[in-house]
C-alpha cells in the first residue's frame, strides 16, 4: 500500500468536489422524491376529519337530509332535533314539531346528517364514525404509523441486505400503489389495513432516500442535502397538502391526486446509482468504481486509474478475515459505543416524532381556518430547514438539539397558563412551539445520520425511526384526549419534549466529522463531571464540563 497509508472513502472520491453535476442532479431528484411523503403522513388531517354533524330524522333517506335539514338543520339542530350531536329528541310522527318540551332523548337510530360545508366527503361521514364509533379515527390514524413503525424496522435491515436503491423504488411503488387501492375501500377495516401498508411504504421510502443520498455525496453536501433538499421537499409536499384538500374536497380524490405524482419517479432508476459505500462494504468493489467514475464524467473532471486500491479504504469496509460481513440488528448492541447511541436515540425519537405528528395533525383542532393552520404549519416547517441549515456548523449538535427541544417544551407547557376564553393564544403559542419540534425533527436525521458507522447505519436509523413510529402512534390518542382536557395534550407534549432535551445533552458532537465506517469508530457518549475541588485543581480538562466515556 502506497505510503502505508488508509485513506477514508471522503479522501478517495475528494477528486469529485461538492457540488457537481453529479451532486446537484442526486440531491435534486431525491428531494423531490420525499414530497410524496411530505403529504403522506398528515392527509389524515382532511381524509379522516370529522364533519359537523347532528341526529338524522327518520323521514330522511339522503345522508345530507332531507330538503329542510339541508336548509336549517344546523342552525336549528339544538332546538329541533337534540341536545347534542350523539343524541335526539324522541319524536312525534310529525318530526318538525318544536321539541323543545320533549325531555327524553333517543340514540341516533337513523344515523347522521354530516355538513358539507368543508368537504364532500370524509371516511368519517361516509362510515358514521362519530359518537360510539368514534374511536376508530383515531384507530386508523395510529395504524399508518404501525405500518411505519413495522417499515422503519424491516426497511434498514433489507436496505443494508439488498441494497439502498431496490428499496429505495420498490417502496415508492408500494406508498403509490397502496393509495390507489385505499380509494377503492368499501369498509372502515379495508381502509385501516390498507392505511397500514401505505405508512410502511411511506416511511421506508423517505429512509431509503435519507440514507442512500447521505452515503454518495460529501460531508459538506450530505448536510446540505439533508437540511436544504430531503427536508424542505418534505415540507414543500406537506405545504402542497391543504391546496390539494381546498380543491379537492372528496377524500377518494384526494387520495387519487396524492398517489399519481409517485408514478413519476420510477424512470429516475437510470439516473440514480446504488451507494458505493454499501458497494464497498459488500466488497463489490468494481461496480463502487464504476458509480464513481460515472460521477467524473458527469462533474467532467478526471479520474484516477485506480480509485480502491487493494488495502486502502477496504480495510475499513470490509472485514479482513471474511469475503462479506453479514451485520443484523444485533449489532447495534455488540459494542459499549454503539448500544449507548442506539439507547440514546430510541427514546429521542419516540418523544421528537410524538410531539412533531401530534402539533402537525392537531391542526384540525386549532382554532380558526383548517386549510390556512394546515399551510401555515406547513410553512413554519419550511422556514425551520433554512434556518437549521444556517445554524448546523455554527454550534455544537447536542447543543443545537437541546436548544430546539427545550425551546418547544417551555412553549407548550407556557399553554396552561392561558385562559380558556383566549383560543387565539393557545393556537400561537401551539404553532411557536411548533418552530422547535420542527427544527430538532429534520435535525435528528442529520444527527444520527453522522453517528451511525456505515456498516449499520440504515439499521441504526431504522431501529431509530421505529422508536419514533410508536410516539407517532400513540399522539391521535394523546389528542382525542384533548376533547375531555384540552390542555392535557399540550402537557404531555411538553413534558416529553423536555426530558428529550436532556438526554440529548448525553450525544457526542459530530461537528466537522467524517461518516465512521465501522462499529468501532463510533462515537463515545458524553457524561456530565462532577467534580472536587481537589480534581479540579489537578485535572486541567474537568472544567470543560463534559466529558467522554470510554
Amino acid at each position: 500500500m502506497s505510503n502505508g497509508k488508509i485513506r477514508d472513502f471522503d479522501e478517495i472520491t475528494s477528486f469529485l468536489g461538492d457540488y457537481g453535476l453529479f451532486q446537484i442532479l442526486i440531491m435534486v431528484l431525491l428531494s423531490v422524491s420525499t414530497m410524496p411523503a411530505g403529504y403522506m403522513g398528515v392527509i389524515v388531517v382532511f381524509v379522516s376529519d370529522t364533519p359537523e354533524h347532528y341526529c338524522r330524522s327518520p323521514n330522511s333517506s339522503s345522508r345530507n337530509g332531507t330538503e329542510w335539514e339541508q336548509e336549517n338543520g344546523f342552525h336549528y339542530r339544538g332546538s329541533w332535533m337534540g341536545p347534542g350531536s350523539c343524541s335526539r329528541y324522541k319524536l312525534n310522527e310529525n318530526w318538525t314539531e318544536k321539541a323543545a318540551g320533549f325531555n327524553d332523548t333517543e340514540q341516533c337510530l337513523d344515523g347522521w346528517v354530516f355538513s358539507t360545508d368543508k368537504y364532500t366527503a370524509t371516511i368519517v361521514s361516509e362510515w358514521d364514525l362519530v359518537c360510539d364509533n368514534a374511536w376508530k379515527v383515531p384507530f386508523s390514524t395510529s395504524f399508518f404509523f404501525v405500518g411505519a413503525l413495522i417499515g422503519s424496522f424491516i426497511s434498514g435491515h433489507l436496505s443494508d441486505r439488498f441494497g439502498r436503491k431496490p428499496v429505495f423504488f420498490f417502496t415508492m411503488i408500494l406508498q403509490t400503489v397502496t393509495a390507489l387501492i385505499q380509494v377503492t375501500s368499501v369498509s372502515w377495516v379495508m381502509f385501516t389495513i390498507l392505511n397500514c401498508l401505505r405508512g410502511l411504504g411511506q416511511i421506508s421510502n423517505f429512509i431509503a432516500s435519507l440514507v442512500l443520498g447521505s452515503e454518495i455525496l460529501s460531508k459538506s453536501a450530505r448536510v446540505t442535502y439533508i437540511l436544504l433538499g430531503h427536508s424542505l421537499g418534505f415540507g414543500f409536499g406537506y405545504a402542497l397538502l391543504p391546496l390539494f384538500a381546498y380543491f379537492i374536497r372528496g377524500w377518494r380524490m384526494l387520495l387519487v391526486a396524492a398517489a399519481l405524482p409517485g408514478f413519476l419517479f420510477i424512470p429516475t432508476w437510470c439516473l440514480i446509482p446504488e451507494s458505493p459505500r454499501w458497494l464497498l462494504q459488500k466488497g463489490r468493489v468494481e461496480e463502487a468504481e464504476l458509480v464513481i467514475r460515472k460521477a467524473a464524467q458527469w462533474n467532467r473532471v478526471p479520474a484516477p486509474e485506480v480509485i480502491f486500491r487493494a488495502g486502502d479504504c477496504l480495510e475499513l469496509m470490509q472485514n479482513k478475515d471474511e469475503e462479506e460481513q453479514t451485520y443484523t440488528y444485533m449489532d447495534l448492541m455488540r459494542t459499549h459505543n454503539i448500544r449507548n447511541i442506539t439507547i440514546l436515540g430510541v427514546f429521542i425519537w419516540i418523544s421528537v416524532a410524538m410531539v412533531y405528528y401530534g402539533l402537525s395533525l392537531n391542526s384540525s383542532n386549532l382554532h380558526g381556518n383548517i386549510y390556512l393552520n394546515c399551510f401555515i404549519s406547513a410553512a413554519i416547517d419550511i422556514v425551520v430547514y433554512v434556518a437549521t441549515w444556517l445554524l448546523i456548523d455554527r454550534a455544537p449538535r447536542p447543543t443545537l438539539l437541546f436548544t430546539t427541544l427545550m425551546f418547544c417544551g417551555i412553549m407548550l407547557l407556557v399553554i396552561k397558563l392561558v385562559p380558556e376564553d383566549m383560543p387565539i393564544m393557545v393556537q400561537v403559542l401551539a404553532l411557536v412551539g411548533k418552530i422547535g419540534v420542527s427544527a430538532a425533527y429534520c435535525f435528528i436525521y442529520v444527527f444520527f445520520t453522522e453517528l451511525m458507522p456505515t456498516v449499520v447505519r440504515n439499521m441504526g436509523l431504522g431501529i431509530c425511526a421505529t422508536a419514533g413510529r410508536i410516539g407517532a402512534i400513540i399522539c391521535p390518542y394523546l389528542l382525542y384526549m384533548g376533547l375531555y382536557s384540552k390542555i392535557l395534550p399540550y402537557i404531555i407534549f411538553g413534558t416529553a419534549s423536555i426530558m428529550a432535551a436532556a438526554v440529548s445533552m448525553l450525544l457526542p458532537d459530530t461537528r466537522n466529522s467524517k461518516l465512521p465506517d465501522l462499529l468501532i469508530q463510533t462515537k463515545h457518549i458524553r457524561r456530565f463531571s462532577c467534580c472536587s475541588k481537589e480534581t479540579l485543581s489537578t485535572r486541567p480538562d474537568a472544567t470543560e464540563g463534559f466529558k467522554e466515556v470510554n
